[in-house]
């Protein structure tokens, strides 16, 4: 594949963002497409490809770099890729084999070889055992594109065969009722099928949550940690419409999102709250026949799409969620009516942000009123999609 300078300048640009002044990848792509609107196709792609794989694979790329200036990093990303570089002024000081050396000197050290850092390596192997060789590695592999379908507006079958009239090819994994996976990554949103609300991009994994809290038309539904309303609107189309669904986040900018989705999608029974403090979820006690507690975790199930994560994280942050995460299944249980459902879900893979979290609060004051139906923990080596994880509680009666 021939390089381009605007558009290496382009990828160099983003990487300094990103590492340099502490950016969110996807966030810089955005910026970095928004104002080079003459770029092509080939081109954005080429750049959002580059930059993603480039954070990715971030501490294999410096340890094979002759320095740390940006053109050689890119240039010995663009070798341990398998690529020749052309001849440039800024490659000059790149040499292949001294490349190729360097990473067959370092290949056999896991946290090297799958550019993450130490001490995640050790929480990996040491919470996850024989396991985590291959997770990691799965996890370090580009996402597919998943989409659910709105059942509301349109049929799986519909879908499929609207988007591939226009040359869009799909299919439908196994169980997973309402997804497809597109067959080669594009962009959708610019689909006229996205505006007229007929499906939402979200991950198979991610799908199976919603699934998870068996909701039936006219039930009253909390979906406590909304964000920008996903799972509420998978919750909608599973309810078909009917009943009601409190979509309540601490952030209420992440909820402006969720009234314009929604109205996309056709939905008409959620209603977006802020939690302005403990009294909010105390008004709430006991009113709800199922809620979802999404909570905020460290993200290690989603690497695939969000490989920056990785570089952000640090064991203090994952403890600090772990707090966060315990704290939100002790107060806002209260909400869950008797014979009600509580369904707690992360995008983690480690127990300590899962079933650890769930044996805690059974074994605690409020965690007595409950009982573990089930919990799935889905590794990404065994889905194929997202790392996830989906405890089903169920409140006591009488």
């Amino acid at each position: 594949m021939k390089l381009f300078p605007n558009t290496v300048n382009g990828v160099v640009q983003a990487i300094d963002e990103i590492f340099n002044k502490n950016r969110y990848a996807d966030k810089v792509i955005e910026k970095i497409l928004k104002s080079n609107p003459k770029w092509g196709a080939r081109d954005r792609g080429f750049v959002a490809e580059s930059v993603y794989e480039m954070v990715r694979w971030w501490r294999l790329i410096n340890e094979v770099s002759p320095s740390k200036d940006l053109y050689h990093l890119f240039g010995s990303y663009w070798l341990l890729q398998g690529n020749v570089l052309p001849d440039w002024r800024e490659f000059q000081e790149l040499n292949p084999r001294k490349i190729k050396q360097k990473y067959e000197a370092i290949k056999d050290i896991r946290a090297l070889k799958q550019s993450i850092p130490d001490w995640l390596d050790q929480m990996g192997a040491e919470l996850l055992g024989e396991k985590w060789d291959r997770e990691i590695d799965t996890l370090n592999q580009q996402a597919d594109v998943v989409i659910r379908v709105n059942s509301l507006k349109v049929s799986r079958e519909e879908l499929m065969k609207r988007l591939a009239e226009d040359g869009i090819d799909t299919y439908a994994p196994k169980g997973y009722k309402d997804a497809l996976v597109l067959a080669k990554r594009q962009n959708i949103f610019k689909h006229p099928a996205f505006k007229e609300g007929l499906f939402e991009v979200q991950d198979a994994s991610s799908q199976l949550v919603a699934a998870a809290l068996d909701v039936e038309p006219g039930m009253r539904v909390i979906d406590a940690c909304a964000g920008a309303g996903g799972k509420s609107l998978h919750l909608a189309a599973l309810m078909k419409n009917k009943g009601r669904i409190i979509s309540m986040d601490v952030e209420g900018w992440k909820l402006q999102n969720t009234k314009l989705r929604a109205r996309r999608n056709g939905v008409s029974i959620i209603e977006p709250k802020v939690i302005e403090d403990s009294k909010t979820i105390k008004r709430l006690k006991g009113s709800a026949d199922r809620v979802l507690l999404d909570v905020p975790c460290s993200g290690l199930g989603v690497l695939k799409r969000n490989p920056d994560t990785k570089w952000k994280l640090s064991p203090e942050s994952i403890q600090k969620v772990q707090d966060i995460q315990q704290e939100i299944l002790q107060n806002y249980s209260s909400m869950v009516k008797q014979g009600g459902l509580l369904v707690y879900a992360t995008c983690s893979i480690l127990p300590s942000e899962n079933q650890f979290q769930i044996e805690k609060f059974l074994a605690s004051e409020k965690g007595k009123d409950f009982d573990l139906l089930e919990d799935q923990k889905v590794l990404a080596q065994e889905s194929g999609f997202d790392g996830f994880y989906i405890a089903k509680l169920k409140r006591k009666e009488g």
